[in-house]
């Protein structure tokens, strides 16, 4: 399936200019004339894409557009396209996670490489977030005590002191642990320390005391 670009501008001869030329690069193309537009019509669904996105837009901007984008935990990447760029609107813009700031006129080259670029950061991130559903399924799956003997294992604590602190035997933390690397899929403990990183388990030691 192509990869679609949306094509957000308040100027419709631009739109369709836009949409023309991406269509014979072999683009899928969506327009609005409206950041709020966008918002209303969110694009889901797996198929990689981007969007183009004009500065100066009636109503919402598009960097408020790109604020808003990124409260819903959008990773849809954003190349802004502007005929009056400035470097404090270019900086935010770049902080913020665009994928690239172009300044209009723009030539085919320039902008199809842009979007390239977008798209493939589109299908790496849409993967990585795959990956991490996948993760968080394989855990779902762990008893309470065994997400516990996960939890002291990728801090390092041996089987011992983990039998202390949950006040059972050692024999029955090597039983979880067992149903743990299985469960998790994982061969070696530091495979377990990277999909604890991966998940964010690894923060501050939380108190086992009552």
């Amino acid at each position: 399936m192509p990869a679609l670009v949306h094509v957000v501008d308040d100027d419709a001869s631009f739109r369709k200019a836009v949409e023309r030329r991406l269509k014979l690069a072999g683009f899928q193309v969506a327009t609005y004339p409206s950041a709020q537009q966008l918002l209303d019509h969110l694009p889901q669904g797996d198929q990689a894409s981007c969007i183009l996105l004009d500065v100066r837009i009636p109503g919402v901007s598009g960097p408020e557009l790109q604020t808003r984008l990124n409260e819903l935990g959008s990773i849809l990447p954003i190349v802004f396209l502007t005929g009056h760029a400035d470097t404090a609107t270019t900086v935010r813009a770049i902080k913020a996670g665009a994928e690239d700031f172009l300044t209009k006129p723009v030539s085919s080259d320039q902008l199809i490489d842009a979007i390239n670029r977008a798209i493939s950061r589109h299908e790496q991130a849409r993967l990585q977030r795959s990956r991490l559903e996948s993760l968080r399924d394989l855990c779902s799956m762990l008893t309470p005590r065994e997400r516990q003997v996960f939890e002291l294992i990728v801090r390092g604590r041996i089987n011992k002191q983990i039998a202390y602190e949950l006040g059972t035997t050692e024999r029955t933390v090597k039983a979880h642990r067992h149903q743990v690397m299985e469960k998790m899929r994982v061969q070696s403990l530091a495979e377990l320390v990277s999909i604890a990183e991966r998940l964010g388990m690894l923060g501050p030691v939380a108190s086992q005391q009552n």
